[in-house]
């Protein structure tokens, strides 16, 4: 599971331009990651705030809402009420996005598909808005909410400045919470107490009690031995010697029989010599063999989701029912 913590006034640069100093050993700065949008409805924004509590997860998770405002028109004429919808946009791990989504998607029946982010054209008159080249990327919504095909940022979604909230693994983050401690002596464990020795005479009957109680731990010792000692293997009677002598070396003449076991479990099905059926459906390996084409000729598994030939598969995938999005993460992590 995860611990979420709000950070003020952040964008998704600063958060990874500050990731090795604020969660250390926590973040991997070689990890693969790329960023997707979640659509949930308003009210529901407090349980999106708070899903990594709920997750486990490897690394840092960063998640900023994006509010629109003058831009709010271009997606109402999409037929899109953007008072309806909170807008998240995620900084995530590939490793982690399987168990991020996985909930959503299998128990709330969240919808996948791909949103065009667009800059805001210059005439709405945007203060400090910054342009950039206009790019696809994977979006989740909550089934109630209609599909979104644009949506308009007047910067990089890198440079979206807002509360950051970031979900970091709770073992790892525990930890590091204990040796900032230790570093900062808050929290050390107190001074054992000192241990004053005490001479001790022998005398003759603490070795006879000694003795005695030598007696009863090695009794002890043989009785728990014994208990350790499975009854099946206990009645199991090692082979004599004309029994191993009746065993034949091998490339002998003559042989000996081994005697068959006196049970054997039917439970456990034996080959029928027939080779396996492959059942898998036509639009599977379509899609398995896209994206290990696009693996093979180097393309990063962030970019994938943006050829053309990936999105064609995606929506004949949910036409016919087949979930894509597990079948991905299998092969690119």
């Amino acid at each position: 599971m995860g611990v979420t913590a709000m950070i003020p006034n952040m964008t998704f640069q600063q958060l990874k331009d500050e990731a090795d100093s604020r969660w250390q050993e926590i973040w991997d700065g070689n990890a693969a990651r790329l960023e997707v949008m979640l659509l949930c409805p308003r009210k529901e924004r407090k349980l999106l705030e708070l899903h990594g509590d709920m997750i486990d997860h490897g690394q840092p998770v960063m998640g900023i809402f994006h509010r629109p405002r003058a831009e709010a028109e271009l997606i109402s004429e999409q037929g899109f009420d953007p008072r309806a919808a909170s807008f998240q946009f995620v900084n995530i791990a590939n490793a982690d996005m399987g168990p991020w989504m996985q909930q959503l998607v299998t128990q709330e029946g969240w919808l996948r598909s791909t949103v065009e982010i667009a800059p805001v054209p210059f005439s709405l008159d945007i203060p400090n808005q910054r342009p950039f080249e206009k790019h696809s990327i994977l979006c989740f919504r909550h089934p109630s909410l209609p599909a979104l095909e644009r949506y308009f940022l007047p910067y990089p979604i890198h440079a979206l400045v807002g509360k950051a909230f970031v979900s970091l693994p709770r073992r790892q983050a525990a930890e590091l919470a204990r040796q900032q401690a230790e570093i900062l002596g808050v929290g050390l464990a107190k001074p054992e107490p000192e241990i004053v020795e005490v001479p001790v005479v022998e005398t003759q009957p603490e070795v006879a009690v000694a003795t005695e109680v030598d007696e009863t731990t090695s009794k002890l010792e043989e009785a728990f031995i014994a208990e350790m000692i499975p009854e099946e293997a206990a009645e199991v009677a090692l082979p004599t010697t004309e029994e191993v002598e009746q065993v034949a070396l091998p490339g002998s003449e003559e042989t000996t029989p081994v005697a068959a076991p006196t049970t054997v479990d039917e439970s456990v099905p034996l080959p029928t010599g027939k080779p396996e059926v492959d059942g898998m459906p036509a639009i599977e390996r379509e899609f398995r063999n896209l994206v290990q084409e696009l693996l093979d000729s180097g393309v990063d598994p962030s970019e994938m989701m943006s050829d053309a030939r990936l999105e064609d598969i995606n929506e004949r995938a949910l036409a016919q029912n087949f979930e894509t999005w597990p079948v991905f993460m299998q092969m690119v992590s």
